[in-house]
C-alpha cells in the first residue's frame, strides 16, 4: 500500500522523543500514540481508499504500513472496514510483532480474511477484548469501555491512561448513556470523537442514493464532550468520505456556552499534539 507522502510520517514518529505522550492524527479515525518510554500504539489506522463510488477517500494516504518499524499494539474500535483492514494493519503486526486488540466482531473479520495465512501474522498476535477489560500496554493502562455506535455490531472505546495524561478514543460513537459515568471516572485530557455531516451516498447493497448519517453532528459531538467532561475535544472522521465531510471550525460556536470541552484541538491529517 503506497503512501502519498513517502515515509516521512512513520520516520517522524520513530524519531520523536516525547516528554510524556504525543499523538499523531492519521486521518479518518486513526491515531498513533507514543509515550516517553517509546511505547507506541496505533488505534484504527486505515490506509485504504474506500469503495468507490460508494465511499471515496478525500485525503492522502499518510503512510505505508510496511514502513512502520515499532509498535506495541494495534487496537480496533469496531468491525467496519475503515477500522479493521488487513492491508492497512496486518503489515504493521507482521513487521513489529505487535498485538492486535479488538472486540469479537473485529476479530471475526480477521478470521474471515485469514490474516495469519494471507499476511504471515502469528495466531497469538490477536486478542479479543470486551467492555470492562483493562490492558497493560507498555506504559499505558488501557480501559475498554462501552460506546454507542448504532451502525456497528460490537463497538468499544479505549481510555488510555498514562502518567502524562489520559486520552479517550470513542470510535464512531454517538452520544451514549455511559459517557457521563466515564467523565466521572476518568480525568480525560483529550477525547477523539467522530464528526461529519448527513449526506447522500450509494447504498451498500442496491447502490441507490441513500440519506446517510454515520457520525455525530455539531450538537451531538458537543453533547458527548460535555458528558465526558473533556478538557480537549479532538474531532475526527470529518475529513474522510466524499459527501460526509464537515468543517470542524464551526464547533467553536456550538461548544462556546458549555463548560466542556474546555478547548478544541482541531487536527488535520499528519498533525501532532501532546497530552
Amino acid at each position: 500500500m503506497e503512501s502519498d507522502w513517502g515515509d516521512w510520517l512513520p520516520r517522524a514518529v520513530a524519531d520523536a522523543d516525547p516528554d510524556g505522550v504525543d499523538a499523531w492524527y492519521l486521518g479518518c479515525n486513526g491515531f498513533v500514540l507514543k509515550a516517553s518510554d517509546g511505547t507506541t500504539v496505533f488505534v484504527d489506522p486505515y490506509l485504504g481508499t474506500g469503495d468507490p463510488p460508494r465511499t471515496i477517500r478525500m485525503i492522502p494516504v499518510p503512510l505505508d504500513p510496511t514502513d512502520v518499524e515499532a509498535a506495541d499494539a494495534v487496537l480496533a474500535t469496531h468491525e467496519h472496514s475503515d477500522h479493521v483492514d488487513g492491508p492497512s494493519q496486518a503489515p504493521i503486526l507482521e513487521t513489529t510483532g505487535a498485538t492486535f486488540y479488538g472486540p469479537d466482531a473485529s476479530i471475526d473479520v480477521v478470521e474471515e480474511e485469514e490474516w495469519p495465512v494471507n499476511y504471515g501474522v502469528a495466531d497469538d498476535q490477536f486478542a479479543e477484548v470486551t467492555e470492562g477489560d483493562t490492558l497493560d500496554v507498555g506504559s499505558f493502562t488501557v480501559h475498554v469501555v462501552e460506546t454507542n455506535d448504532p451502525d456497528a455490531e460490537h463497538p468499544v472505546g479505549y481510555v488510555f491512561e498514562h502518567d502524562a495524561g489520559t486520552f479517550f478514543h470513542a470510535g464512531d460513537s454517538r452520544p451514549s448513556d455511559t459517557f457521563a459515568d466515564l467523565g466521572e471516572r476518568f480525568d480525560i485530557d483529550a477525547g477523539a470523537l467522530a464528526f461529519g455531516t448527513v449526506g447522500t451516498i450509494p447504498d451498500k447493497e442496491t447502490r441507490e442514493p441513500k440519506r446517510t448519517r454515520w457520525y455525530n453532528d455539531e450538537n451531538q459531538i458537543v453533547e458527548c464532550a460535555r458528558d465526558l467532561e473533556l478538557d480537549r475535544l479532538v474531532p475526527t472522521h470529518y475529513d474522510m468520505w466524499k459527501g460526509l465531510t464537515a468543517d470542524p471550525t464551526v464547533l467553536h460556536h456550538h461548544a462556546k456556552s458549555f463548560e466542556h470541552p474546555a478547548e478544541l484541538e482541531l487536527v488535520e491529517i499528519g498533525d501532532r499534539f501532546s497530552l
